[in-house]
């Protein structure tokens, strides 16, 4: 969603309740908050295994306002969305999110923006699936998007034109992200590589951070000692010795699955590889060890995000269920398994959103349900 450079200081929140919850018609997968000051809107993305995916609004309608906001999507393009005005949106007592009294307006398409390349020496474009995208808070035209084709491409929405495009990573790019400022975006890929980009120069990149290999296989190790070891017979010392060569497959670096950066101290990234309990908070003027490491899930991590307020606070989430919230401030050790906060949902959480406008609130996705949670 489009946002705003220096929001004001967020209205209370003692009016609102502990938990809101709101079923949609589809799984959910996507989600972020309006970053525009005073309001609680939500935006929703689905999970279909078909081409057309589903969009929605959730506004809470408790503060009032009707100003219209400007929200993007990725998947076979980025699209760009704009939500009309309208008026206050009326709820009524229950625990849901968007229990409206009237219909909501409808998104209205602006723009398709692609990500075209040209295959070889064919004259047949392709259009390669984006996986992530960023919206610059400082520069709100300037849009970042990832792709399996192995690029960032900068988007001017103003213009409705790439901006640049680069070959970012080795393989896929699975996500990226904006520092605070409008030159500077970092993003992670199937490569196992945290990357760091300067809009200014983009003649070169900065490898933040690369997974470690896999050890090799131990059986292996264990055959040649048992070779190497083994008396030869008589018959064998007098045969002709031969070489048998193995060639084993390349060891390939985990994948890096997500990233968060903090906007409060953007010294800080947070990221986690495939597959992994663990998260990662790396500082980019120390490069290739992470400087925290947080240990608490007992499954696989899905998301994560740095508090808008607050430069220590994190939220994780993942298959256990559980939404933890960290303050990595601190602290001095460099693994740390207590968090600060823990909420446990009903199910798997695959997605969550911190609120810039609301802070206190931390919206989280599981199947088909989203909650917003005061915390």
């Amino acid at each position: 969603m489009a946002t705003q450079p220096h929001p004001p200081p967020p209205i209370p929140t003692s009016s609102y309740r502990e938990i809101y919850t709101y079923n949609a018609p589809w799984p959910v997968y996507a989600q972020n908050w309006s970053q525009r000051p005073n309001t609680f809107r939500l935006a929703l993305g689905s999970y279909i295994e078909e081409y057309r995916n589903k969009a929605s609004n959730l506004d809470l309608g408790m503060l009032g306002g009707s100003t219209p906001d400007v929200l993007g999507t990725t998947g076979d393009y980025l699209r760009i969305w704009e939500l009309p005005s309208s008026d206050i949106l009326e709820t009524n007592a229950s625990n849901h999110i968007g229990e409206w009294a009237r219909p909501v307006p409808n998104l209205t398409l602006r723009s398709t923006l692609a990500n075209v390349r040209r295959i070889g020496q064919s004259k047949r474009d392709f259009c390669a699936p984006l996986t992530s995208f960023d919206w610059n808070e400082t520069d709100q035209n300037l849009i970042v998007t990832s792709s399996i084709d192995t690029t960032c491409t900068v988007w001017d929405v103003h213009t409705q034109q790439a901006k640049t495009q680069l070959i970012a990573h080795d393989k896929e790019v699975y996500d990226v992200a904006f520092a605070r400022g409008a030159d500077v975006f970092a993003s992670v890929g199937a490569d196992g590589s945290v990357r760091m980009f300067d809009l200014r120069s983009l003649d070169h990149s900065t490898i933040i951070y690369e997974t470690p290999a896999p050890s090799s296989n131990p059986s292996s190790s264990s055959n040649n000692n048992f070779n190497n070891n083994m008396s030869p017979s008589p018959s064998m010392a007098t045969a002709n010795p031969t070489t048998t060569s193995i060639t084993l497959p390349p060891v390939e670096n985990p994948p890096l699955l997500r990233l968060s950066w903090n906007k409060q101290d953007p010294n800080y990234i947070a990221t986690f590889q495939m597959e992994s309990d663990t998260v990662l908070i790396l500082d980019v003027r120390v490069p290739a060890v992470p400087v925290v490491e947080l240990h608490a899930h007992a499954s696989t991590v899905n998301t994560i995000c740095w508090a808008p307020h607050a430069s220590g606070l994190i939220c994780t989430a993942g298959d256990d269920s559980q939404a933890l919230v960290w303050d990595v401030s601190k602290s001095k050790q460099r693994v740390l398994r207590d968090p600060l906060l823990a909420y446990t949902a009903d199910a798997e959480i695959n997605q969550l959103a911190w609120n810039t406008a609301q802070p206190d609130f931390v919206s989280i996705s599981f199947g088909s349900t989203i909650q917003a949670l005061k915390i």
